[in-house]
């Protein structure tokens, strides 16, 4: 295809698929999957447009959309790129303070929200921004306040039939170009401030080129979306799923992922590495107190699911008849009701956002299971490289993908360029300067490229440590081979500038729980039971027995246990699950120093 503007190709797509369907929502009453057709959602992003040309939203101005995950969110977005807007996403778990920062930042215009939750909150702060015109609830049953430019969303697509503004949205439709600013998406801040990432409709339609080329699918494919819209990764993989003709189902409740993938039985979705590592953890709970003969049922059939797929298989290599016929059998007794987990019916899923293991990735993929690791950032519109079909290195995120440059700089820093590369920091040219260097950008990753061009990232040069006998520590490479393990959750390095490395070590609630009544351990808090002695003790073997390939000034020389996982809400984590580390180590200074005395 040809570089298009994002809202000409989607015109084009309502034209070439009329009333097939165009996504899936649930009726949260009947619990019924409805469809909407692709003529309905032109209809829809029809409406929309013209009622915020209505309330004043002028060309390049900017939208927000502060919601969680269902049609109303992609309807919004489309609508406001086709008048020449700008959309602006707001996570849904994002606090007040945030959310106020982003609109204030952005000079919304209007500001589209999900639930009571996001109204509530913006409810908190509309008063301090009055360029803000019109507040619009994408669920019908948020109670609105006396505030006198909210509407519901059924309401909104009224005002916008009723309006005369066909032909000002027309007028602005056709002048739409490639260099448009699209969307404004404002990084999580780990350290420092958000910054507004500036995407144009160019680097949209470059992701959408270079995936045709490296994906397969077809309009029989269904997606299942459940990760944020407001993350470039979601949001990017919707647009992908819309310009192919796959119909995509919205999961509005993230805890519900589960049964929704066995509602749904996705053949394609987005994913993170979280979900791997639970489910890992879970089987191999599951195999510990399973019968002798099952566990080794389990182990044959992961080790014969191993040899067919990653070693045969994968590389095109002649199957022997003898293990077509293992694998045969290991797959109806076993593998199969892997692949049932998440539906069934899986072609691939693409996973990024942080690392995994390389053990988990060849368990899955023995199981049949194919995980497209890739990386990639918010200043590249989401994917720089990912696995391909076939020849996977597990160790590494993949290839570079096709139109896309990498090479490493200085400090082995991984740099990109190519079409998909951000204009820049909304408002910020010095931050801009710091990471665009000669049309390069500079992601701030570790890495390298082997002779076969696989990258692999070896960490975040930001979050580097280095000990005050002068040794680096990679954080992440620690942390993501711990985490692995059933009984932690999540977990944090400590050790910049200390003489040795510490953790603080949040366990996993429930294999904890059935630990203790293995030990007969009787506790009344949470509490209680990270302190009690065996407990202690346990864990002291396990970080010993995992860090066994690590070096000894790398290893974790103390922990201190945590009752309480570190979240958002608390501001420990980012809304794309990354430690805040600054956060984590002011908030625990104290547990932190104490495990620094002698």
């Amino acid at each position: 295809m040809e570089y298009q503007h994002w809202g000409k190709l989607i015109r084009n797509r309502i034209e070439k698929y009329t009333d097939g369907i165009a996504m899936h929502y649930k009726d949260e009453k009947s619990g019924e999957w409805i469809g909407v057709s692709w003529t309905e959602f032109g209809l829809q992003i029809r409406q929309i447009s013209k009622a915020l040309i209505k309330v004043g939203v002028g060309e390049k101005q900017m939208a927000a959309i502060f919601s969680q995950n269902m049609p109303e969110w992609i309807t919004a977005d489309l609508a406001i790129m086709c008048l020449r807007g700008v959309t602006v996403p707001i996570y849904p778990t994002n606090s007040t303070k945030e959310a106020e920062y982003i609109v204030e930042d952005s000079q919304a215009q209007v500001i589209f929200v999900g639930e009571q939750e996001q109204y509530d909150r913006t409810m908190e702060f509309i008063d301090r921004v009055p360029h803000v015109k019109m507040v619009v609830a994408f669920d019908k049953d948020v109670v609105l306040s006396d505030f006198d430019r909210s509407m519901h969303w059924d309401e909104f697509l009224i005002y916008g039939k009723n309006s005369k503004m066909g032909p000002e949205f027309e007028d602005r439709f056709e002048r739409a170009e490639l260099d448009d600013l699209a969307t404004l998406i404002y990084t999580s801040g780990t350290t420092g401030e958000p910054k507004g990432v500036m995407i144009d409709h160019s680097n949209i339609s470059s992701v959408l080129v270079s995936h045709d080329k490296e994906l397969n699918v077809s309009e029989k494919d269904r997606s299942l979306s459940f990760l944020p819209l407001s993350h470039v990764y979601e949001r990017g993989w919707c647009f992908f799923c819309f310009h192919r003709g796959i119909e995509v189902y919205f999961n509005r409740d993230p805890k519900k992922i589960g049964e929704t993938m066995k509602e749904v039985k996705p053949t394609v979705m987005c994913t993170v590495p979280r979900i791997y590592e639970k489910i890992y953890s879970a089987i191999q709970d599951k195999s510990k107190s399973a019968s002798p003969i099952k566990r080794k049922l389990i182990d044959w059939a992961i080790k014969t699911g191993g040899k067919y797929n990653n070693e045969y298989k994968l590389i095109d290599k002649r199957i022997p008849v003898g293990l077509k016929v293992k694998h045969k059998l290991a797959d109806k007794l076993v593998l199969s009701k892997f692949r049932e987990i998440f539906g069934g019916r899986i072609n691939f899923m693409p996973c990024g956002g942080a690392a995994l293991s390389s053990n988990i990735i060849e368990y899955f993929h023995a199981a049949g299971l194919n995980v497209k690791m890739g990386y990639g950032l918010t200043e590249t519109m989401a994917t720089v490289c990912l696995y391909g079909d076939r020849n996977i290195d597990f160790n590494t995120t993949g290839q570079i993908i096709v139109g896309t440059e990498i090479k490493i700089g200085a400090n082995d820093e991984i740099l990109v360029r190519g079409p998909g590369v951000m204009r820049g920091y909304y408002k910020k040219p010095e931050a801009t300067a710091e990471v665009m260097k000669d049309g390069w950008f500079c992601t701030g990753d570790a890495g390298r490229i082997d002779v076969n061009g696989n990258v692999t990232i070896t960490d975040r040069i930001k979050d580097l440590m280095k000990t005050s006998g002068g040794k680096y520590i990679a954080p992440q490479k620690l942390e993501t081979t711990l985490v692995n393990d059933q009984f932690i959750e999540q977990i944090a390095v400590i050790g910049d500038a200390r003489k040795y490395v510490t953790a603080l070590a949040v366990p996993a609630i429930e294999p904890l729980k059935k630990l203790a009544t293995q030990y007969d351990i009787g506790f009344e808090t949470i509490e209680e039971l990270i302190s009690n002695s065996q407990i202690i003790e346990f864990f002291e073997k396990r970080f010993e027995d995992m860090q066994k390939e690590f070096s000894r000034f790398e290893k974790i020389k103390k922990f201190t246990l945590l009752p309480k996982e570190f979240s958002i809400e608390a501001g420990e984590i980012t809304s794309t699950l990354k430690l805040k580390r600054k956060v984590i180590q002011e908030k625990y200074k104290h547990l932190i120093e104490k495990m620094y005395k002698d």
